[in-house]
């Protein structure tokens, strides 16, 4: 017998040919647990492409310091949406 599609696994807010940036904390953010571990791919509903990328986005990201490494600093950390308006220096 066949198994019955269900619900699709992906998620609708990032399609298949998006690429996550390491410069983009808040997107990352998302998918960073409480504990500051990255959330697996059941959890995050990303292909598994998806996930590699993410993964090695988040661990750049933190490398340079724009992401927190564990839980004590993850409940200090609050990431900026970046404006879409350019910066301007009076």
């Amino acid at each position: 017998m066949k198994k019955g599609f269900g619900k699709s696994k992906f998620r609708s807010d990032y399609p298949v040919d998006f690429k996550f940036d390491y410069k983009d904390a808040s997107t990352l953010a998302r998918f960073v647990m409480e504990g500051g571990k990255i959330a697996p791919a059941r959890i995050s509903k990303l292909s598994s492409n998806q996930q590699r990328d993410v993964t090695k986005q988040i661990k750049k990201s933190r490398s340079i310091a724009l992401l927190p490494l564990g839980s004590d600093a993850h409940d200090r950390f609050y990431a900026e949406p970046i404006s879409p308006k350019p910066f301007q220096v009076d």
